[in-house]
């Protein structure tokens, strides 16, 4: 399966390539400076229908060959086999044990220390404003 993959992507490069050569081959139909701004024949300026030749009909050759080469792509990119399916890429990765360099050993202390007492929450009248109480309504 791997080396018909391979050739699909093989077949897919080489139609891709043979698009962009043959386009940039072709000559654009009004490609006159004048055809742009109605001198001419405004009707044809798309072309008359119907007119094609070799380099128009092999481009369109290439191009089906990339679209059905692509759609291969698609088919071979989503038909995985199911033993690798599930779980994502982390659930693969291994982790790495801690190197202790010789000698560490002994620098490192065997209990953490306690942590500190956490402080006292304030008192409620130390050093707090208090707001001033709103005045009365004056009277009618």
């Amino acid at each position: 399966m791997n080396v018909l993959f391979n050739l699909i992507v093989v077949v897919q490069v080489v139609s891709a390539l043979a698009i962009i050569g043959l386009v940039l081959v072709q000559h654009g139909k009004g490609a006159d400076m004048g055809a742009a701004f109605g001198s001419g024949a405004s009707g044809s300026l798309f072309g008359a229908s119907g007119s094609s030749n070799f380099l128009s009909k092999s481009t369109a050759v290439a191009a089906a060959v990339f679209f059905a080469s692509t759609l291969g792509l698609a088919y071979f990119g989503t038909n995985r086999p199911h033993a690798n399916v599930g779980g994502g890429v982390m659930e693969r990765v291994t982790v790495p044990a801690a190197k202790v360099p010789a000698g560490a050993g002994d620098a490192v202390p065997v209990t953490a220390p306690a942590p500190a007492a956490a402080p006292a929450a304030p008192a409620a009248t130390q050093d707090v404003p208090v707001a001033p109480a709103p005045a009365p309504a004056p009277a009618k």
